[in-house]
Order: C-alpha cells, then sequence, then structure tokens
C-alpha cells in the first residue's frame, strides 16, 4: 500500500542518514564504486556465459544433427549391406543354375551323340542286309521265280511268278522294309497271306531270311489252290 511505501523510504532515508554520519561520504562513493564495479563484472560474466550457454545449445543442436544423420547412414548402409548380400545369393544361384544347364545341355549332347551312332549303326546294318538281299536276286529269280526290285524308302519288293498254274505270269507281291529297330518287317501284301505275322515273327528270331522268302513262296502256292 502506498503508507508501507512511505514508510519504506522514510526508513531508507534515515538509514542512508546514519551511514553517512558513520562511514562519511567519501568511503560510501567507495563502497558504490566498489558496487557498481561489481555489478558491471557479474554483467560481463552474465553476458559471457550466456554467449555460451547459447554456444553450448548451438552445439548440442549440431551434435544432435550429426548424430541423426550418422544413424541415417548406417541405416542406408545396413541396407545396403542386405541389398549387397541378396544380390550376391542370387548371383551364386544364377551360378549354380548355370552349372546345372551347362552339365544338361553336355548330357544331351553326349546322349546325342550316342542316339547318332545307334541310328549310323542300324542304318549301316541295315544297308549291307539290303546289299545281301540284292547279292540273292539272282538265285531267287532262278530257284523261285522271283524278281527283287528296290523301291522309295529303301524298300525291297518281291515280286513271285509261275506259282498259279492257271496263269503263271500273274504275279504274286510282297514289300519289305527294315524298321528302326533292325527287324525285318512287311509293309505290303498282295493277295493278302494270314500267316504273315507269324512268318515275320519267326524270321525275326532266326534271321533266316531264305526260309522266310521259300515260305512266302509256299503260302502263296497254297492260296492259289484255293
Amino acid at each position: 500500500t502506498e503508507d508501507e511505501i512511505i514508510l519504506f523510504e522514510r526508513e531508507m532515508k534515515e538509514f542512508w542518514t546514519k551511514l553517512k554520519s558513520i562511514y562519511g561520504t567519501e568511503q560510501i562513493n567507495q563502497t558504490l564504486a566498489l558496487r557498481d564495479s561489481c555489478k558491471e563484472s557479474i554483467k560481463a560474466l552474465s553476458e559471457k556465459w550466456s554467449k555460451k550457454l547459447k554456444e553450448g545449445d548451438l552445439m548440442i543442436d549440431k551434435i544432435k544433427e550429426y548424430s541423426n544423420e550418422i544413424l541415417q547412414q548406417s541405416q542406408h548402409i545396413s541396407e545396403n549391406q542386405e541389398h549387397l548380400t541378396e544380390i550376391k545369393s542370387n548371383l551364386n544361384q544364377e551360378e549354380e543354375q548355370k552349372k546345372d544347364l551347362t552339365n544338361s545341355i553336355q548330357e544331351l549332347k553326349e546322349e546325342l551323340m550316342k542316339k547318332k551312332e545307334i541310328i549310323s549303326s542300324k542304318n549301316k546294318a541295315a544297308k549291307e542286309r539290303v546289299e545281301r538281299l540284292c547279292k540273292s536276286k539272282v538265285l531267287f529269280e532262278e530257284r523261285l521265280g522271283l524278281e527283287i526290285r528296290r523301291i522309295h524308302n529303301e524298300q525291297l519288293q518281291f515280286i513271285f511268278r509261275h506259282i498259279d498254274h492257271k496263269d503263271p505270269d500273274k504275279p504274286y507281291v510282297f514289300t519289305l522294309s527294315i524298321n528302326e529297330q533292325g527287324d525285318y518287317e512287311m509293309t505290303s501284301c498282295t493277295p493278302p497271306l494270314n500267316c504273315i505275322a507269324e512268318l515275320q515273327l519267326k524270321v525275326r528270331e532266326t534271321n533266316n531270311f531264305s526260309a522266310f522268302v521259300a515260305n512266302i513262296r509256299k503260302a502263296f502256292t497254297a492260296l492259289s489252290y484255293k
């Protein structure tokens, strides 16, 4: 209140009056000067520490910023490391697949070469058989009234005559080939015979071709009397 303020001012005046009477004006001035000097020093020191504190805050902010950047870089490096590991794993898988593919191709090449050799061997054997049959042509023609012709697809056509006593020039014909398994196979027969399958099986088992041709002629002869 105003009364209290007036009372406080009065007491302060009384205090300064007593202080001056005790210490004197000069000492009071020195005390005041010392006080002012201390206040200036404290103010300068406060400003200095305030500046230091601000610099410290800025330094802390910079440290936090650098820490965040380092953390981000670490995360980025970790992600790159994981990606690199994944790429290496994929490369290893591709290398294994490439190796397996190379092995498969090599196996197919070897299998193909074996098949080529087998086919070549079978073709050679088939040609040798056809050649042997052709060499026997004269013998069959003289003894059995047989004419042998080589037709398309490496087939041989056998034409019998002098079978039908009513018509000696009537042809009895069958066509023979060598199949992929290297066996004799009759592809046509005119007139048809019921015993073809049996005779074909027998020649495959015995490999006696002369007997096979003779049996075919016998079957044609028997058919001509029916």
